[in-house]
């Protein structure tokens, strides 16, 4: 009776906040849309606010779907049972193990970007006879910002088809950050191999093919901005140095007194779950706003792909724990679909799905052939710009480079199957 009690207490406390968080999106856009007291000529037309408040309504539908999601990991994280000690281990995993290096690596990309005032669009638009290999190796950047850089470029025009391939073919998203955590020395071996890779396939996709005579409808993406550097932020950023110093101990392999390992977990899963507030309230879908601060920028994308992150994580614990299912028996039934399966999960939009297949191989699950196919076959978040940009083209891409793929990790399966696994 006491645990339903408790229960039912947990319930209306987590309708209560959704009403009131939804109450109070509902009066921000009611002041923001019904005030008619602005003059006639500065008014806008009907379509932009139409437009502006459909932007806003999907902000408030996104706003309860990852409200529901932190409130079930706060839940799965916290509540006495025996998920909670795996749950607890995920989510530290995930942020020493993966968003400390990720917000360092995208706070040095922006930082510099910014400090040495460098136009990426402009100088790619400028680069035609060198733009496939300079896209390629954005593309190839740990992350996803280097192709979404690429991609909305290619929203301004001079860029050719297969410079997009080349960065979609390229590009091993966010998952890259785990393997650089985890086996830096596949990661040595694999990203210059991408870059190679995708560099060849897309200047062969410029030789076949020509933009000239081909009819793309592009449409700019909407993306809104973050002027104010909050208070949230300002912690993130005192959680991130003592969570980098931790991370690196831990990949070092160095023994973490007791006494520190209590601190670890504590900065972990502060990190984590402040993380996933910044997350819950952002307004980005996919990237922030280049006018916007880097060290906002680097923030905000950090808790848009730590959540991927911890999903991935915690969906394969969870898996395993509640299947007990031997995978690794599983997979070696049929160990030459193995390279096949990453492609095809490859062709799924977002990092999420490859940062489970990165999971696996670091397990020892699948062969370094299968991840070498899925890291070419994947697009990341890239592939959402791409989508809203011109899906006609961004469907292209993403299809061409399934052929590389394909070709790479069955010769790697054949010639050298235990190469680096």
């Amino acid at each position: 009776m006491q645990i339903k009690n408790k229960s039912n207490c947990f319930l209306q406390n987590f309708f209560l906040v959704r009403i009131i968080c939804n109450n109070i999106i509902e009066n921000a856009n009611h002041s923001q849309y019904i005030n008619v007291s602005v003059p006639a000529k500065e008014r806008k037309d009907l379509t932009s606010q139409s437009e502006k408040y459909q932007g806003d309504s999907f902000f408030r539908n996104n706003l309860n779907v990852r409200f529901i999601v932190i409130i079930l990991i706060i839940f799965a994280a916290f509540y006495p049972s025996e998920l909670r000690d795996i749950t607890i281990a995920a989510l530290e995993d995930a942020y020493l193990g993966v968003t400390v290096f990720v917000a360092l690596t995208l706070l040095i990309f922006y930082g510099a970007e910014s400090f040495y005032n460098i136009d990426l669009k402009q100088f790619i638009g400028n680069s035609r006879k060198f733009q496939v290999p300079i896209c390629s190796l954005l593309g190839a950047l740990p992350g996803c910002g280097g192709a979404v850089v690429v991609i909305t470029a290619y929203n301004s025009g001079g860029i050719t088809l297969g410079a997009v391939v080349a960065t979609l073919t390229s590009t091993m998203g966010d998952a890259a950050f785990l393997l650089i955590a985890t086996r830096p020395d596949t990661a040595l071996v694999l990203l210059p191999s991408c870059w190679i890779i995708g560099s060849l396939f897309g200047y062969l996709v410029d030789f076949f093919y020509s933009d000239k005579g081909y009819d793309v409808t592009k449409s700019p993406i909407k993306i809104k901005r973050i002027h104010k550097f909050s208070v949230w932020h300002k912690f993130f950023l005192i959680l991130l140095l003592p969570g980098i110093l931790l991370g690196i101990l831990r990949l070092s392999f160095v023994e973490i007194p007791e006494a520190l390992e209590n601190f670890s977990s504590l900065i972990a899963i502060c990190g984590v779950f402040l993380g996933l507030l910044i997350w819950v309230f952002s307004p980005i879908k996919y990237v922030a706003h280049e006018k916007d601060s880097s060290t906002i920028r680097a923030i905000e994308e950090t808790c848009f792909i730590s959540i991927w992150v911890i999903l991935a994580f915690l969906a394969f614990e969870y898996s395993v724990y509640w299947t007990s299912i031997d995978l690794k028996a599983l997979f070696s039934s049929a160990y030459w679909l193995l390279p096949l399966f990453a492609v095809g999960i490859g062709l799924i939009p977002g990092c999420g799905p490859q940062i489970l297949v990165t999971t696996l191989y670091i397990n020892g699950l699948i062969p370094f052939a299968a991840l070498i196919g899925n890291a070419i076959s994947n697009d990341g978040d890239a592939l959402f710009p791409a989508l809203a940009i011109s899906p006609r083209v961004a469907i292209m891409a993403t299809l061409l480079s399934t052929i590389p793929a394909l070709i790479v990790s069955y010769l790697v399966y054949f010639l050298a199957p235990s190469f680096l696994s």
